[in-house]
C-alpha cells in the first residue's frame, strides 16, 4: 500500500523526504501518465508519495529588482495569468496543453521532467535560469542548463525539492518565440525557439537562442551567440550563423516529426529572428 504525505510547510515536507526517497507530486500531469496502468486501475506508484500542492512558500511569484521568482508548485495557468511577469513567459504558459492540463501543470514539475519538448524550457534556458534546490539542512542554487542532463534526467538528489526559479532580469527588446506542433496547445512540441536580444544605440548587446525538442537536452550555446552578435554587428553572413547551429542542432526522427524537417525548421526560425535583428538596426 503506497502511503501519501501532504505537508503544509516546506520544513516538513524536506522533513520527510530526508527519511525516504519520494515521488513528488503537485500536479501530477506527467507523473501521472507515466505511472499509468489499464483503464480504470490506478497508476502503479513503486514508492511513497509526496504531495506539495499546499505548501504556500512553493507556490508564490515575485519581481524584485533583480530576479522573476516562480515557486515550482506556480500552475501554467496562475503563471500565464500574473501580469507582472513579462508578456512572453506568459505566453509560453498559456499555449502549453488544454486549459484543465494548465490548471494543474507546474513549472517545476515541467523542469523536472526533464523532456526536451517541455514547452516551459527553452525559454528558461535562453533566460539563464536558475533552480534553488533545497533539502532539509542546506540550498544550493544550479543553472537550468546544468540541472538538466538529458531525456528525463536530472541532477536533483532524492532528498531534494526544486524551491523555486529564479530568473535574471534584462529588458530585451527583441523577442521571438515559437512553438511548432499540430496544434498550438494541445499537442507536443515538433519543436520549438525562443530568441532573445537587446538592441541598444543600433548594436544589439545581447543576444540568445534555445530549441526544444531537437536534442536530447535543449540547445544553447553560448559561445555560438557571441559570434552571431560579432556577425549582426559587423560582417553579416547567414550562412555563417546556419553553420553554427546546424552541428548543433540533432534532432530524432519519431511519431510527431522527421528529424529533417525539425532541423531545417529550427535554422529557419533562427535566421528569421536574425533577420529581424539586422533590420531593426
Amino acid at each position: 500500500m503506497v502511503k501519501a504525505y501532504r505537508p503544509t510547510s516546506l520544513d516538513e515536507a524536506l522533513d520527510i523526504l530526508d527519511k525516504e526517497p519520494l515521488y513528488i507530486l503537485a500536479g501530477g500531469t506527467d507523473l501521472m501518465v507515466k505511472k499509468r496502468r489499464w483503464t480504470g486501475i490506478t497508476p502503479s506508484f513503486d514508492k511513497n508519495v509526496l504531495f506539495v500542492s499546499d505548501i504556500n512558500e512553493l507556490n508564490k511569484i515575485e519581481v524584485n529588482d533583480k530576479y522573476i521568482i516562480i515557486g515550482c508548485a506556480a500552475t501554467c495557468t496562475e503563471i500565464s495569468e500574473d501580469t507582472s511577469l513579462p508578456y512572453y513567459i506568459r505566453d509560453v504558459f498559456r499555449n502549453m496543453a488544454s486549459p484543465g492540463i494548465r490548471n494543474l501543470a507546474t513549472i517545476g514539475g515541467n523542469i523536472g521532467n526533464s523532456s526536451p519538448a517541455g514547452d516551459s524550457l527553452p525559454i528558461l534556458y535562453a533566460m539563464d535560469a536558475e533552480l534553488v534546490l533545497a533539502e532539509k539542512n542546506s540550498r544550493r542554487i544550479v543553472p537550468i542548463i546544468d540541472f538538466i542532463t538529458g531525456p528525463g534526467k536530472n541532477i536533483r538528489k532524492d532528498n531534494e525539492i526544486i524551491k523555486e526559479i529564479r530568473i535574471p532580469k534584462v529588458n530585451y527588446n527583441k523577442i521571438m518565440i515559437k512553438k511548432v506542433g499540430t496544434r498550438l496547445s494541445t499537442a507536443l512540441s515538433k519543436l520549438s525557439f525562443a530568441g532573445l536580444a537587446v538592441l541598444e544605440n543600433n548594436k544589439i548587446t545581447d543576444f540568445r537562442a534555445s530549441f526544444g525538442a531537437v536534442g536530447p537536452k535543449i540547445v544553447r550555446n553560448i559561445e555560438s551567440e557571441r559570434k552571431v552578435i560579432d556577425l549582426i554587428n559587423n560582417n553579416f553572413n547567414e550562412e555563417s550563423i546556419r553553420k553554427l547551429y546546424s552541428c548543433l542542432i540533432t534532432p530524432i526522427d519519431d511519431q510527431r516529426s522527421t528529424a529533417a524537417y525539425r532541423k531545417e525548421t529550427s535554422l529557419r526560425l533562427l535566421l528569421e529572428f536574425v533577420r529581424t535583428l539586422r533590420e531593426g538596426k
